[in-house]
């Protein structure tokens, strides 16, 4: 269901670090909204490094973008992006100030997974008993 793009500059993360680093936003993610972690996704995209800049100068920052569906409680949802950029530096080794958090929604019907429009937060049950 949710998607967590992680973007770096080419060769900023080990692969052991990409692999903990997903290992923790799963968890985050899972605890957090209450879904089973099956449905979670962490895609690394890695840029060429004179592709990635902040303040207009070549820079290493990690850039965590994750889309959650809407309806998920504000407070909720600024626990999970504290979490997820606590984990990143924790776990990466990477500053807190040269990580971005950002989390985006939208309805779940804007969404289809495994040939099914996704449902609202909430009925994650009904939905993988195929009630909805």
């Amino acid at each position: 269901m949710p998607i967590y793009t992680c973007t770096t500059a080419r060769g900023t993360l080990r692969p052991e670090d990409k692999a903990a680093l997903a290992a923790e936003v799963t968890r985050i993610h899972s605890t957090v909204n209450h879904v089973p972690s099956t449905y979670i996704n962490v895609v690394f995209n890695e840029l060429p490094t004179e592709d990635v800049y902040t303040d207009g100068r070549p820079a290493r920052p990690l850039i965590i973008n994750g889309w959650v569906r809407s309806g998920h409680p504000d407070d909720e949802t600024s626990r999970l992006v504290t979490e997820v950029a606590e984990a990143a530096t924790r776990v990466t080794g990477i500053p807190a100030e040269r990580v971005l958090v950002v989390i985006g929604n939208s309805p779940a019907r804007f969404a289809i997974e495994g040939g099914r429009v996704l449902p609202d937060p909430g009925q994650e049950q009904a939905w993988l008993a195929g009630k909805i």
